[in-house]
């Protein structure tokens, strides 16, 4: 029976943000993490906010703790990691189901890689987020009353 070598993670944090080549995919992968996370902490909170109404007390009406100007802003933020996570997740779905992989080609060096697909496809990602965000600031500003 062989000998099973362990290798641990010195990197840290580095390790989960760092690891490989910076380019655009990189930075999507990174801020997909970010703003997945974002989500997760604003669904948390969202939780505890609303399960205090059970004690009579409600921080959202009218003149209450989240009606101050920075939690306006802290709602476009929530607007601006849902609209990039969204469609950045429906970007990796297809690039999962091998919608955007390019054909099999047989690995002879040069290598080919399948960015010249996927980038396009993240770039339409960002352009609808980007458009959806714009959608949501039009709301924010108050513009669509």
């Amino acid at each position: 029976m062989a000998a099973i070598t362990r290798h641990n993670n010195r990197l840290g944090v580095w390790g989960w943000l760092g690891g490989g080549r910076w380019g655009i995919e990189r930075y999507a992968y990174i801020l997909h993490r970010l703003t997945g996370l974002g989500i997760l902490l604003y669904l948390l909170m969202h939780t505890v906010v609303t399960s205090l109404r059970v004690r009579n007390i409600y921080l959202w009406t009218e003149g209450g703790f989240f009606h101050q100007p920075i939690f306006r802003l802290g709602e476009f933020c929530v607007v601006a990691a849902f609209a990039f996570h969204a469609f950045n997740g429906i970007r990796l779905v297809l690039v999962e189901l091998g919608f955007a992989v390019g054909k099999p080609i047989e690995p002879i060096y040069p290598y080919k890689t399948s960015v010249g697909v996927q980038r396009p496809l993240l770039i339409a990602v960002m352009v609808l987020a980007l458009l959806f965000l714009l959608v949501g600031a039009y709301n924010f500003l108050g513009l669509a009353r």
